[in-house]
Order: C-alpha cells, then sequence, then structure tokens
C-alpha cells in the first residue's frame, strides 16, 4: 500500500492547524512541506531551532499526519562561494531540524551551474556541472549521516542530474546509505524525450528503484517549448508501471500529489487510487 499526500503549498490557505486538520480530512496521510512557503513561518538558517520542530512535530501528531519530506530546493552548484556556504549551511541546518521533527528527508533538485538557477542545456547537462555538484553535494550527505537524516535528490530534466544514468552515477560517486532518491517521473521529461515517456520512467525504476525513498505524482500537458506540469488526472501520464513499482518493491512509501488546487485535489486522489484499485 502507498500512502497517498500532498504538497503543503498546493492546500486550501488556512490558520495552520487547521490546515493540517482540513488535510487530514481531505483523507491525505502525508505532506511535502518547504516551510518557506508556509504563510507566518520561516526557513531562515538561524531560526531552525527544535522548539520550532518539537511545536510543528506536535501539530503533525495531533493532525494524524507524517511529515514526508522537508524541502530545501536551492542550488548547490552556484558558483558564488559566498552564496554556496550559505546554501550548505541552509542544508545542515533543514538536516537538523529535520532530524527533531521525526521527518525522515530532506529533499532538493539538483541546481544549476549558475547564480540565477536558469536553465542552459549545455551547461546544465556538463560533465563539469555534475562535478561541481557532487561535490557540493558531498558534505550536505556526510551531515545527513550525522543528523541520522536521509538526503534525497531529485533528478529534473533541466537541472544537472538530468536522467536516471546521471542520478545513478551521483549515487554511487557518493555512496553513502543517507543519499536516496525522490521519484518524480514527470521532473524527468521534457519536449525532447516527451513521446517516450514510458521508456525513460521505466529506466528509472530499473536504475534507481532500489534507492527510491518517496515518490512524487502530478501529470504532465506538452507544449510548444516546453511541459506543461498538472495534478494527476489532467494530462496524459500514464501511472500503471509507477504505481506497479510502487506497490511491489516499497511498501508504505510516501507518494505526495504535486501541482493540485484545492478544487482538484480530490479529483487527482482518486485517479492515484483508481490505478491502485486495478493493481491490487
Amino acid at each position: 500500500m502507498m500512502q497517498i499526500g500532498i504538497r503543503f503549498h498546493d492546500t486550501k490557505q488556512l490558520p495552520f492547524e487547521e490546515r493540517l486538520t482540513e488535510i487530514r480530512n481531505q483523507g491525505f496521510s502525508c505532506v511535502h512541506i518547504a516551510l518557506s512557503k508556509v504563510p507566518g513561518f520561516t526557513a531562515d538558517t538561524d531560526a531552525l531551532n527544535p522548539g520550532y520542530a518539537m511545536y510543528l512535530k506536535n501539530a503533525f501528531r495531533k493532525a494524524d499526519l507524517d511529515v514526508a519530506v522537508l524541502g530545501c530546493y536551492l542550488n548547490l552548484a552556484n558558483p558564488n562561494p559566498e552564496s554556496l556556504k550559505k546554501i550548505q549551511d541552509k542544508y545542515y541546518a533543514h538536516l537538523r531540524f529535520a532530524s527533531v521533527l521525526g521527518c525522515g528527508m530532506v529533499g532538493t533538485e539538483t541546481g544549476a551551474p549558475n547564480e540565477e538557477y536558469s536553465y542552459d542545456k549545455q551547461a546544465c547537462h556538463s560533465k563539469e556541472a555534475l562535478e561541481t555538484f557532487i561535490k557540493n553535494l558531498t558534505p550536505v550527505v556526510k551531515c545527513a549521516e550525522k543528523m541520522g537524516v536521509i538526503m534525497a535528490i531529485e533528478p529534473v530534466y533541466r537541472h544537472i542530474v538530468y536522467d536516471a544514468k546521471r542520478a545513478r552515477e551521483v549515487l554511487d560517486r557518493i555512496e553513502s546509505p543517507n543519499l536516496q532518491i525522490i521519484f518524480d517521473p514527470v521532473n524527468l521529461l521534457w519536449t525532447d524525450n516527451f513521446d517516450q515517456r514510458n521508456e525513460v520512467i521505466d529506466e528509472a525504476i530499473d536504475l534507481l528503484g532500489r534507492d527510491i525513498a518517496m515518490i512524487h505524482l502530478k501529470d504532465a500537458v506538452p507544449e510548444e517549448d516546453r511541459i506543461k506540469s498538472v495534478g494527476c488526472g489532467f494530462g496524459q501520464m500514464n501511472y500503471t508501471n509507477i504505481i506497479r513499482f510502487a506497490l511491489e518493491k516499497k511498501p508504505y512509501i510516501h507518494a505526495t500529489l504535486e501541482d493540485t488546487k484545492p478544487e482538484t485535489a480530490a479529483a487527482s486522489k482518486k485517479c492515484i487510487e483508481d490505478v491502485i484499485a486495478t493493481l491490487s
């Protein structure tokens, strides 16, 4: 069985604890949360103290919700040494915070070799960019080991770790039990490979399956110069192999919906539940 959750900032805006109750009442069992996107909360490095973490831990426990992942989506390939140090320090703080919060992982995408965090295919997909990312991620993973928390990277076509082979290389070279994968199938797709999406997804499951720690679920609509992300059931994705993998290989894995709206979340959840029902 999968534990279906939702991204906190996609849900109806309510006072924080009421919002958690509403999420649970909708039938979700876990939440992907980025503190910088919670109204009235902060993700500042110096603010992430144990009391703050324990307040959140108790609020989520009261609502009967897991914190599936604490998001910290910053650019670990930033070429500015001063900026990079601040980014790494923020990851260290998030990992420490997650250890007190009772959250199993801190999640990140894999950046771009520029300060703007902008997509340049030649630069992002270069060998040099990968070397930079691995070098800068390594001390963050070492911190994760000390904190007893998983550092999970999310491969994204428009970032440095753009496909399953590249992600496998990062895992094998850093070689840490605390470095794992957030599997977002849509993020592996772009205009270049959308027509081969089933093959791309199957390759990712084959190469990365043993290290997948959680799943993000959304849908995709191809447009002329981009792939538009939408809620599950509102695009062209086929979830059969993704769900079969989760049910057979990853018991009780957290799988959070993305790009839903408050008025569409129930339909997206049902879309995934219907696939589960056909495979169960």
